[in-house]
């Protein structure tokens, strides 16, 4: 029994992302569920969606949520669900922060928001011409 793994993004976000991550990691060894929220979309109805998921997600250990933007839409939904579930929230999915909790399925519900955390930090880099070896 894993953490669940919700995404809640804007479109076009939380599936290609997880689609990614599949790839280069050739599984998926949590269960996961993307939702992605239209601009003009009902609030209240994608917050239902997203309580139907974390139930069947929540297999005991919780659910891990990640959304894009903090103060977006996503993140003001997700921030509603918290309340309601066994569930941590990171905002500011990337790459690094997701391939970084498929890599560690095994992990608790905390574990795993501080390796989102970590994840997502660690990734992101600065790199200029004076770090270039000619």
């Amino acid at each position: 029994m894993n953490v669940g793994l919700l995404l809640i993004t804007h479109e076009g976000i939380g599936s290609i992302l997880l689609d990614t991550a599949k790839k280069m990691l050739g599984i998926c060894p949590l269960s996961t569920r993307v939702i992605e929220v239209p601009l003009d979309a009902p609030v209240d109805i994608i917050k239902q969606q997203a309580l139907q998921h974390i139930d069947s997600l929540d297999q005991g250990k919780g659910v891990l949520i990640l959304t894009d933007l903090y103060g977006s839409t996503p993140s003001n939904i997700a921030h509603q669900l918290l309340t309601h579930s066994n569930s941590k929230l990171v905002t500011g999915i990337n790459l690094p922060m997701l391939v970084r909790i498929l890599n560690y399925p095994q992990s608790t519900l905390n574990e795993m928001a501080l390796k989102a955390l970590t994840g997502g930090h660690d990734g992101i880099l600065l790199s200029d011409n004076e770090n270039i070896e000619e």
